[in-house]
């Protein structure tokens, strides 16, 4: 996918420009769609829309319109002809996708001013640039304490992809009924509700740090499993702070992109230890390097970049070459791995090593 040059000297030069003025379309991109006018554009059909027209609907003056709509002509968002606008097939994704509107409020809210601050974060391997949203020193204490719109962006962009690939991966973890689940990173407790109602019997365990686990603790009295749903609240970087023990099997949805190499051999190892002799570590996560479609790797590949910037400064999105090697230096072995799940996922089960 990444192994030659796919544009011609012209075509490389037109995409070389696009990136110069990237920041500047973006936010014009995102104007366009907030403020209306891409929504006017879209209502009128394939009759079209004046300018006059869009001042009206969407209550705005002539300059801040034609400039706006101007600019969404060299972006190809629409079109115009005989002085009328009209939308294009990428400003319809821009307006109507939801894939994209998640995509796009999760680079405005949660890493636009931030990103600022690559270089720095780069060189100092800190994300630099999340003092634009708060003064933690990773963003994950800090995400339940984010404005609610910034961290719906947040949440909507974290739960949207996993969400998808959530029906098949019950099936296969439930194949063999484990009685005890530990939840790594359980987060607002999402997956252990839907084991919880998979299974009437499993116990599950969510790990995780106080701020996620206080909302995940609200979430099981709501759905009256308390009972069934025990909490281990502690930072899983404090390797002096054991893993509980005895699991069947230990659940990790794109969880340990989160983390360093070194970080994610760490946890692999006391993974291992909290593991009964014959369980299942099942991870869950999107690797770049095994996406059907190239705009999905390319999303993948700037999400890594968030990491760096925005979250903890040393991880990423991995390719499975480095992922697996953490693995195998963790004492442990895929015995399985399926690329199917959800939207672009891989489910991987991993046992000890015999």
């Amino acid at each position: 996918m990444f192994n030659k040059e796919t544009k011609t000297a012209l075509q490389a030069k037109e995409a070389a420009l696009w990136l110069a003025f990237a920041p500047i379309a973006f936010q014009a991109t995102r104007a366009l769609r907030d403020m209306g006018i891409l929504k006017a554009v879209s209502d009128s059909g394939s009759a079209g829309i004046t300018i006059e027209e869009v001042m009206e609907k969407t209550n705005m003056n002539r300059y801040a319109v034609r400039v706006l709509l101007e600019a969404g002509l060299g972006m190809e968002l629409v079109i115009v002809n005989d002085k009328k606008y009209t939308l294009t097939k990428t400003g319809y994704f821009i307006l109507h996708d939801q894939l994209t509107r998640i995509n796009m409020d999760f680079t405005q809210d949660i890493c636009y001013k931030g990103m600022y601050h690559l270089e720095d974060s780069l060189r100092n391997g800190k994300p630099e640039g999340l003092q634009e949203l708060g003064p933690w020193d990773t963003i994950y204490p800090g995400l339940s304490l984010l404005p609610p719109a910034v961290g719906k962006s947040w949440f909507d962009f974290d739960h949207y992809y996993s969400d998808l690939a959530t029906p098949g991966a019950l099936d296969i973890v439930f194949e063999n009924h484990p009685k005890r689940l530990l939840d790594i990173g359980g987060n607002t407790g999402k997956w252990a509700l839907a084991c919880t109602a998979k299974d009437p019997e499993v116990e599950v365990t969510i790990f995780d740090i106080p701020g996620q686990a206080n909302i995940a603790q609200q979430k099981m009295k709501e759905a009256g499993v308390e009972n069934r749903v025990h909490f281990h609240i502690a930072n899983i970087l404090h390797e002096e702070i054991p893993f509980p023990k005895g699991f069947d099997a230990i659940w990790m949805s794109q969880f340990l992109d989160c983390f360093s190499e070194a970080e994610i051999e760490s946890i692999l190892s006391r993974c291992r230890e909290a593991l009964n002799d014959d369980g299942t570590i099942y991870i869950l996560e999107p690797f770049w390097n095994r996406q059907q479609f190239k705009s999905a790797a390319f999303c993948l590949q700037q999400t890594s970049l968030y990491f760096t910037a925005m979250a903890n400064g040393n991880s990423q999105m991995y390719h499975t070459d480095d992922f697996f090697q953490c693995i195998e230096n963790a004492g442990l072995v895929v015995t399985e791995e399926n690329n199917k799940m959800g939207l672009n996922y891989t489910l991987l089960k991993v046992k000890k090593k015999k």
